[in-house]
């Protein structure tokens, strides 16, 4: 189900993302929850709604990055090389 609100999105988003993260996360999966709404267009088995959470945290990934103090980070330039 898409998120209307970053308030909405799981507690392991929301206690692990900073909220520029969480807006791309809430963003991405509300994108593909709508584009991976027939089952023929996700590559897997996976639900509907696991394939939007993926493809969420690619986008996060896209962007940030973990730290070794276990938190994340803009990436500099704001994406990965």
């Amino acid at each position: 189900m898409p998120f209307k609100t970053t308030d909405e999105l799981p507690e392991s988003v929301k206690n692990v993302l900073p909220k520029h993260a969480q807006d791309i996360y809430k963003e991405a999966f509300n994108s593909a929850f709508d584009e991976y709404a027939d089952p023929n267009e996700r590559r897997d088995e996976s639900s509907r709604e696991e394939t939007a959470h993926k493809v969420a945290w690619s986008a996060v990934k896209a962007k940030y990055e973990k730290g070794a103090d276990d938190k994340w980070h803009l990436i500099e330039g704001g994406q990965k090389r």
